[in-house]
Order: C-alpha cells, then structure tokens, then sequence
C-alpha cells in the first residue's frame, strides 16, 4: 500500500525549531533518533498534507532543489486525492515519480519495481525570492 509521509529531519540541537514547525502545523509529532543524532517532524494524514502542508508550501514556495522535490511530492498527494494510488497504472506512475524525488528510489523499490521509468524533474527558478507569501 502506498502511503503518504511528509518529514522533516533535523540535527537533535534543532529539536527547538522542530518544534516551533511542529506548533505552526498544530499537527503530528516529533521523533527522536538518539542513534543518529536527529529529530524528525513526521506528517502522515493524506488529509493533514493536503489541507495544512500544501497550502503553506504554495504560500511560501521552496528555492532551488528543494521546489522540484516539492512540485513531485504534490502532484503525488493530488493523485492520491483522486484515488489513482488503488490501481495498477496509479501505483506505476507514482513511483516512476518517486524515482526522481529527493534520493530516488530505495533498493527495496528498486528490486520491487525494476522496470520504472523515472519523470522528468520540474524546472525551478533558482534565483532566491522575498519570502512574501504569492
């Protein structure tokens, strides 16, 4: 089953501003990985992504990488919106998605699904904005 998660994963002296980010969304919870020396700020409602974390991502767009990333990440949750993720072809297209995203796939996805075809990753503006909402 795919389902959706947003995070957020901080060195553990940032856990302060985890948790200032935690408070904004008044959503989800904190993790603490003692292990690896980091917090992580975890979202995994489909409902809480696409009412609360889109619309501020929209406001307030991402610079660089990061927005790409972002850009496919939406278009995934839209596409769980619609339900596409509970057919074959829908599953298909979201992990030829998930191929380009952030590290791409894990080798578990790769050995699952050997024949994806990773998208093509969105162009953003590089140039750094005034962080004014649009």
């Amino acid at each position: 089953a795919i389902e959706p998660s947003f995070e957020i994963s901080l060195h553990l002296k940032d856990l302060e501003l985890l948790t200032l980010i935690r408070n904004h969304f008044d959503i989800s919870n904190i993790r603490i990985r003692n292990d690896v020396n980091q917090c992580v700020f975890s979202v995994r409602s489909l409902n809480d992504i696409i009412f609360k974390i889109i619309p501020h991502f929209d406001n307030y767009p991402l610079i660089t990488n990061k927005k790409s990333d972002y850009l496919l990440f939406k278009k995934v949750i839209l596409m769980m919106q619609q339900k596409e993720h509970l057919t074959k072809e829908g599953i298909n297209n979201i992990i030829n998605i998930r191929a380009t995203m952030n590290l791409g796939l894990t080798p578990t996805l790769k050995e699952a699904f050997p024949n994806n075809v990773p998208v093509k990753r969105p162009i953003v503006n590089k140039l750094i904005t005034p962080l004014n909402p649009k």
